[in-house]
């Protein structure tokens, strides 16, 4: 296998991204890495051939450290630098933007950054697409070589690359337990020809060869972020005794190729034709496994190995939601188990007006809106109704034209009306979808059943001209929260 590949042009990366996410392990208790010494050890995996890393804003003094060494080689030794800007859920503003990748900059001693990758909390507010066209804009300028995603979903992949951003990478949870990337994140990248960087393919370490005929550790032997995160995976897709089974088909697999077992989950990861590339964590001066990284791209793995693979796999629960959704939704699987290592709060997306005792409005500032005399939503008691809602975004038609991209952005629009008074999707018991053109009803359809599941409400979906230049599909719905009193 060829131990680099193209991410995008002008961008050629390592098969084995180097992850840097341990040095905020590291600095756990306060102890912060020298970048001068630590970033020495680095040198080791360049020579290798591994020279991409990856760090974030959150990742304790990655960046400072990265930058450090990439400041201390000379002109012929390349290496790429990727970084992730990860802000609070909330309004972004422009200033917001040029801060954070200034701040990112300075830290890693940079003029441009290779690669920045962004990461959105919660979608009913579209803030996250201000953010992103932000981005855009210093790519423009040039402090910003490609843009990136991070555990990104498929629907808002797909709304994002549907409405300009020129997004090459999308950084996902992968791994032969978790295979939420081959499901509907295969049909976007397809689409819009986004690649995966793939993190936790070897799940905190309990992909290996230290854990086969190992029983199951208890909550004192679980030492770092990464093994109880990834144990709650191995909770999720159903247990020690199936992880087990799993284990023991890589072990058998392993030893025909005489290699690890953790060169195996990472191999069959890059079998994926969607994935670039796996990043594999290393604590610096530490912990660095580079010559048996370096095995894994040797590794012709067959038909019948892929098979057994796939038959253990078999024996799996598949872990539920789409790809990110760890972070957004129960079950949580972080390591903590909540998102209370990562955020105080989330903002609602709109602020009710009150209007009386009983009623209260919504408005989303579109300028049909105001012309036209309506707000998007309006609660009266426990009851809420949401105007026929479409694509837009301030001045801007969202979605471009991928009739799915539109709906999902819709199905956004109404959720964040609806948590904004105090409800969710959930309490939906009615929609009607007007298509412009009939011809897109599957593709809308279709989103809205990926939205609604388990949900289920009563639904019309007729063909309607709209009005409005590129607007393919509008929603209206009501609600019931049957808690209201």
């Amino acid at each position: 296998m060829n131990p680099n590949i193209e991410l995008a042009e002008n961008l050629k990366i390592s098969r084995i991204v180097t992850g840097l996410w341990q040095i905020a392990d590291m600095e756990r208790d306060g102890n912060t890495l020298d970048p001068v010494s630590t970033s020495k050890y680095m040198q080791a995996y360049v020579d290798s051939g591994f020279t991409s890393f990856d760090m974030a804003d959150h990742y304790g003094s990655s960046e400072i450290i990265a930058g450090t060494f990439k400041n201390s080689l000379s002109e012929k030794e390349k290496v790429q630098l990727f970084t992730k800007w990860v802000p609070k859920p909330g309004k972004i503003t422009r200033s917001d933007v040029r801060s954070a990748i200034q701040t990112a900059l300075d830290r890693m001693q940079q003029t441009s950054i290779d690669l920045l990758q962004f990461h959105a909390w919660y979608y009913p507010d579209p803030s996250w697409l201000d953010g992103l066209f932000y981005l855009n804009e210093l790519k423009e300028e040039g402090l910003i070589q490609h843009l990136g995603v991070t555990n990104f979903d498929a629907a808002h992949l797909r709304i994002a690359c549907a409405s300009g951003i020129p997004i090459v990478s999308n950084q996902v949870c992968h791994s032969v337990i978790d295979q939420r990337a081959t499901q509907q994140m295969k049909k976007v990248c397809d689409t819009y020809h986004v690649k995966l960087l793939a993190f936790g393919t070897l799940a905190g370490g309990f992909l290996t060869d230290r854990w086969v005929g190992k029983a199951e550790p208890s909550n004192s032997e679980i030492k770092t972020w990464s093994q109880m995160k990834y144990k709650r995976f191995i909770d999720a897709a159903g247990g020690w005794e199936v992880f087990q089974q799993l284990l023991q088909t890589l072990k058998q697999v392993a030893e025909k190729h005489q290699v690890s077992v953790a060169n195996i989950a990472g191999r069959c990861i890059l079998e994926n034709p969607n994935v670039a590339a796996i990043i594999v964590g290393a604590r610096l001066g530490e912990s660095e496994h580079i010559e048996d990284n370096k095995k894994l791209l040797e590794i012709n793995l067959q038909a019948e190995d892929l098979e057994l693979i796939q038959e253990a796999q078999r024996s799996l629960t598949p872990i539920p939601g789409d790809c990110g959704d760890e972070y957004r939704k129960p079950p949580f699987l972080t390591a903590s188990g909540d998102l209370s290592d990562h955020l105080e709060t989330i903002p609602k997306a709109f602020t009710p007006i009150q209007k009386t005792a009983q009623r209260e409005q919504i408005f989303s500032g579109t300028e049909w809106e105001e012309y036209a005399g309506y707000c998007r939503a309006v609660k009266d008691g426990n009851r809420i109704y949401i105007s026929g809602t479409t694509s837009t975004h301030g001045p801007d038609q969202i979605g471009g034209l991928d009739p799915a991209a539109q709906t999902h952005f819709v199905i956004d629009k109404i959720e964040g009306v609806l948590t904004s008074f105090g409800g969710s999707l959930e309490d939906v018991v009615r929609t009607r979808i007007f298509v412009n053109e009939i011809k897109d009803w599957e593709p809308v359809a279709r989103a809205h059943g990926e939205r609604f599941k388990g949900i289920n409400p009563a639904n019309t979906l007729v063909e309607a001209k709209l009005v409005g230049e590129g607007y393919l599909v509008e929603i209206e719905a009501e609600a019931i929260i049957s808690s209201a009193d």
